[in-house]
């Protein structure tokens, strides 16, 4: 499992599936870490919650406002390209997310990080 396994600040990722048309991945957000606010240009990806409430923060590049979306057990979002997005873990406890989208790993612009990762 640790050849598939990347660690990040906020926790871990496993990818348990990466083919040239999709990518499968394990999102686990530790306990008050957030991810980056971010958007992809191409990215089309889908979550869903497998453990834990994770909170959502949405945006549309050029405005200022964000919509907040709490996601429980089950319950799944698509984030199309050019959404702006955050995943949260509350300071109750950590989340389990899994995430299945098309291959562009690399196709992330963060806009703001708590990791100095911008």
């Amino acid at each position: 499992m640790d050849e598939y396994t990347i660690q990040k600040p906020w926790g871990h990722e496993i990818r348990f599936a990466q083919t040239d048309k999709y990518l499968g991945k394990i999102l686990y957000i530790a306990r008050g870490h957030k991810l980056s606010r971010q958007y992809h240009e191409i990215k089309d990806e889908t979550i869903m919650v497998y453990h834990g409430t994770l909170t959502l923060e949405l945006g549309i590049p050029g405005t200022k406002g964000f919509e907040t979306k709490t996601l429980r057990y089950g319950q799944r979002f698509r984030v199309l390209p050019g959404v702006i997005h955050r995943f949260i873990a509350s300071d109750s406890g950590p989340v389990t997310l899994i995430e299945v989208s098309t291959p562009e790993i690399e196709d992330v612009v963060r806009l703001e990080d708590d990791y100095k990762r911008v």
